[in-house]
């Protein structure tokens, strides 16, 4: 099996993730569709799917990105789309999460695609490690916007008491972009509500997704030194 490359969080982490998309890929069953989650989390779960297939397991997934896709290919997951069917169960990662199931999603900009999956599925599983656990959301909520509607954003994320910043590449030469074609942006809070916030940014024109996912995980995984803790 080839691991994801390390973030930085070193082997402890990794080990913490893999332990959460092993948890979650066990709920797999024979005959179901699913939805193949997008980030270094979710690419574990991607290949121990890939594991199982291996072994017999008849499943067909629907990649969120075209990462996603790759990876399901090089693993030997075949793949559907909406266009022929929905998921049964959808297993993705987090940027955070709290008690209430709220979640940041995006860092992968692919938060979009993963919230079209994820409403589609009768399932929606989230997996982590336990730095992603939160007493309350702050992280960035993503946003992917069109680009002729970045001036107005930026004006009605400020008038939210946000900070607006346009997501950068490695190299500093241009805006990130989604798989989609759109820029992908940053909206900043020292704090706030999900469920009131994910509703002001559902109003704001322009805005063609955000990363709060609130009301849609039906359950966090979440990886531990000891093990994998189930919050449902």
């Amino acid at each position: 099996m080839k691991n994801p490359k390390d973030d930085g969080g070193g082997d402890r982490r990794e080990a913490m993730k893999k332990r959460s998309a092993d948890s979650a890929v066990a709920l797999v069953e024979d005959g179901d569709v699913v939805g193949l989650g997008t980030g270094s989390t979710a690419e574990y779960a991607v290949r121990a799917l890939g594991e199982r297939v291996d072994s017999g397991l008849d499943v067909r997934g629907i990649p969120t990105s075209h990462g996603s896709r790759a990876v399901a290919v090089e693993e030997n997951v075949p793949l559907t789309s909406l266009d022929v069917t929905t998921p049964d169960i959808v297993i993705d990662g987090a940027d955070a999460f709290d008690a209430d199931l709220n979640l940041v999603k995006g860092g992968g900009a692919a938060h979009a695609r993963e919230k079209v999956v994820a409403r589609a599925s009768d399932r929606v599983v989230t997996v982590v490690d336990e730095t992603k656990e939160r007493e309350t959301l702050n992280a960035p909520v993503p946003l992917e916007v069109l680009d002729f509607a970045v001036p107005v954003v930026r004006e009605r994320v400020e008038e939210l008491g946000g900070r607006f910043a346009l997501r950068e590449t490695d190299a500093k030469d241009g805006a990130v972009v989604s798989d989609n074609g759109n820029v992908v942006a940053d909206a900043v809070f020292d704090g706030y509500d999900a469920p009131a916030l994910a509703d002001e940014l559902d109003g704001v024109t322009g805005v063609v997704e955000h990363g709060l996912f609130v009301g849609i995980a039906d359950e966090v995984h979440v990886g531990r030194d000891d093990g994998v803790e189930v919050v449902r």
